[in-house]
C-alpha cells in the first residue's frame, strides 16, 4: 500500500491487492462513505486506489484508518462501517493505537461463524481484565459489550475446560424479586427478565446445544435471589443490571465465589430501576472495594457503544431535542 501526499489537503492511497482493497471499500463503498461523513472528507475511489480531500488533519486521520483497516482486512477481518466508526473513535483519541491488537483480538467464533472480538481500546483492557483477574467490574451505558463480551469469555473458557459451568444471573426488579403475583410457574414468572441473557447465549452456540447444556446445569440462568446460600465453585459467574442490586444482594452474590471460580459484574449506574432512596449495590461495591488490587474496575463511556450505526444517530438527536427544551424553559 502507497500513500502519496500531492498537497496539504489531498491525499493518494494505493492498495496492492484489488480485492482486499474491495472488502475495505465495502458493499457499494458503504465504508468510504461513511468515513467520508464522520470526518468530513471527500474520498474517490478509482480500481485499488483512492483519492482524499479536506482538512489536513482529517485528511491524514482518515488515510491512517483505511491504511490500519486495510492491514485488518489482509489477517482475514471483515471490516463494516461500525467498525470505521470505531476506529475513527478510538485514533482520534489515540493516533498511536494499534487497531490490529483490537480488532483481531478474537475471543470466540460464534454459532453464527461470527469472529467475537473487542471493538475498542476499552472492551480489549476489559477482556484482559477477564483474563487476569477472578472478580471484574464492566460499568457503563447500555451497547458498550459489558454483558455480551463476558457472555463470550465465559463460553470460551468452558469450551478449553476451564471452568465446568457457567452461572448467568439478573435481578428481577421489576417484579421485586417475589414474582408471585405473575401468572404461570417458577420459570414461566422469571423467564421474561432473564431473556437478554438467552438471547446472547444463543448468538454464541446453536440454540440445541445451548438448550442441553441449560438441561444439563452446565449453564444456568437465574434470578439472583437464587444464588442465596450457595457457594459456586469452578464456575464462571456472571451478574447482569448489577445497578438493580440492592446492598445486601450485591454483598450476597459477591461472598458466593468459591474456589476456581470466577465473577464478571456489570451494570449501567445512570439506569437504576431501584425504588426512591434504596441504595445500589453496584454503586456502593465501586466504592467500598475500589482500593482492592485483585479486583478490576473498567468504566466504558458511550465511545463503546456498539450497535448498529444509526444508534448514535438517534441518541444525538434525542439528546438535541432535550438540550433545546432545557434552554426554552431558562428564556
Amino acid at each position: 500500500m502507497k500513500k502519496d501526499k500531492t498537497a496539504n489537503n489531498s491525499l493518494k492511497v494505493e492498495f496492492d491487492n484489488n480485492s482486499f482493497a474491495k472488502s475495505l471499500f465495502g458493499e457499494n463503498d458503504e465504508n468510504l462513505r461513511y468515513l467520508e461523513r464522520l470526518l468530513k472528507v471527500n474520498i474517490i475511489a478509482r480500481g485499488n486506489s483512492l483519492s482524499l480531500e479536506g482538512e489536513k488533519i482529517n485528511v491524514e486521520h482518515a488515510g491512517n484508518i483505511l491504511s490500519q483497516l486495510y492491514r485488518i482486512v489482509k489477517d482475514g477481518y471483515p471490516v463494516y462501517p461500525n467498525d470505521i466508526e470505531q476506529a475513527v473513535l478510538t485514533l482520534k483519541e489515540d493516533s498511536s493505537a494499534n487497531l490490529q491488537e483490537i480488532f483481531l483480538h478474537t475471543i470466540l467464533v460464534s454459532s453464527k461463524n461470527k469472529l467475537i472480538t473487542p471493538k475498542s481500546r476499552c472492551q480489549k483492557i476489559y477482556v484482559d481484565s477477564i483474563k487476569k483477574y477472578d472478580i471484574v467490574f464492566g460499568i457503563g451505558p447500555a451497547g458498550t459489550g459489558k454483558t455480551y463480551l463476558a457472555m463470550a469469555m465465559a463460553v470460551a473458557f468452558l469450551n478449553d475446560n476451564d471452568f465446568e459451568r457457567i452461572i448467568l444471573a439478573r435481578p428481577a426488579v421489576e417484579a421485586g424479586e417475589k414474582l408471585g403475583f405473575l401468572p404461570g410457574n417458577l420459570y414461566e414468572k422469571v423467564n421474561p427478565y432473564l431473556r437478554p441473557l438467552y438471547d446472547a447465549l444463543y448468538d454464541m452456540m446453536h440454540v440445541e446445544k445451548a438448550n442441553r447444556l441449560v438441561e444439563n446445569g452446565i449453564v444456568e440462568v437465574a434470578p439472583l435471589a437464587f444464588m442465596r446460600g450457595r457457594t459456586l465453585n469452578n464456575s464462571f459467574v456472571i451478574l447482569d443490571e448489577a445497578q438493580n442490586t440492592t446492598s445486601e444482594q450485591m454483598k450476597m452474590f459477591l461472598t458466593r465465589l468459591g474456589l476456581n471460580s470466577k465473577a464478571v459484574i456489570t451494570g449501567d449506574i445512570t439506569q437504576i430501576d431501584l425504588p426512591k432512596g434504596q441504595k445500589s449495590g453496584l454503586v456502593e461495591a465501586s466504592r467500598i472495594l475500589k482500593d482492592i488490587d485483585d479486583i478490576s474496575f473498567i468504566y466504558f463511556s458511550e465511545k463503546d457503544v456498539v450497535r448498529h450505526r444509526l444508534v448514535k444517530d438517534i441518541i444525538r438527536a434525542y439528546e438535541s431535542i432535550t438540550v433545546k427544551k432545557t434552554l426554552t424553559i431558562k428564556d
